[in-house]
């Protein structure tokens, strides 16, 4: 199991287009991925479910990803994040 802890630095948050760029890289891995905000949890592969947890700009969260290729899942959706999904 790997984990990390991030925090969304884009001015809206993980609003429609970023969570579906998220959920979309999120499906490319094997290993079952979670997103943990608070006391929520939602599966990384689901859009409504990423969606649910109303993450804006400065929201602490941690990813865990278990399976096959939880480090190289880990680490592709610490860079979409720290990239802020492409939005300068």
């Amino acid at each position: 199991m790997t984990k990390i802890e991030l925090e969304l630095k884009n001015a809206a948050g993980l609003h429609a287009r970023p969570a579906a760029l998220f959920v979309q890289k999120a499906s490319g891995f094997a290993s079952k991925i979670t997103v943990q905000a608070g006391d929520k949890t939602a599966d990384a592969k689901s859009i409504l479910a990423i969606m649910s947890l109303g993450l804006g700009q400065g929201a602490k969260f941690t990813i865990t990803a278990d399976g096959s290729d939880e480090t190289a899942c880990v680490a592709a959706l610490q860079a979409l994040i720290e990239s802020n999904f492409g939005e300068g």
